[in-house]
């Protein structure tokens, strides 16, 4: 199992400001993804959350910038990307991860990864928080970015 050995977060994200942007395709998955999110905000206490759709993973770098630099305190990246029988998947999935991995580097707003590149569907819908997933991502993303803002904040670098 890949989520073996992931820690348990206790976040606060009252007084936060957070976009969720996340990707169009694989509704089932990212149904689960957005709702993992939401609830992990919802138990961190943050109300001032706004919700983006991308038309797909690779376009979610440029989404993520532009709400990092409008003033967001964390972004939360959603996707998923399912291996093919073309390089599509190795093309798309290194650009997102480097471009999301870029926007979080240059702009200093933490971005939760919680695209996912499987290689089939079943192994996407484990990992979607839904029910009888056995990880949910997009809460895993949302503690991640809302951990690294109090670091942030708790060094004055907010």
């Amino acid at each position: 199992m890949s989520g073996h050995g992931a820690p348990e977060l206790t976040v606060d994200g009252s007084g936060a400001r957070v976009a969720i942007v996340a990707s169009s395709w694989h509704t089932e998955v990212m149904d689960g993804l957005i709702a993992g999110a939401q609830r992990a905000l919802d138990d961190a206490g943050t109300t001032d959350v706004t919700l983006v759709r991308a038309p797909g993973s690779f376009e979610l770098p440029l989404l993520v910038q532009a709400h990092a630099r409008a003033g967001y305190d964390a972004v939360i990246a959603l996707g998923v990307i399912i291996r093919g029988g073309t390089p599509h998947f190795e093309y798309v999935s290194a650009a997102a991860t480097d471009g999301l991995t870029r926007v979080a580097l240059d702009t200093g707003v933490p971005v939760g990864f919680g695209l996912l590149t499987c290689d089939t569907d079943q192994q996407a819908l484990d990992r979607a928080g839904l029910p009888g997933s056995t990880e949910d991502k997009g809460r895993e993303a949302v503690e991640a970015a809302l951990g690294a803002w109090q670091v942030l904040r708790g060094v004055g670098l907010d």
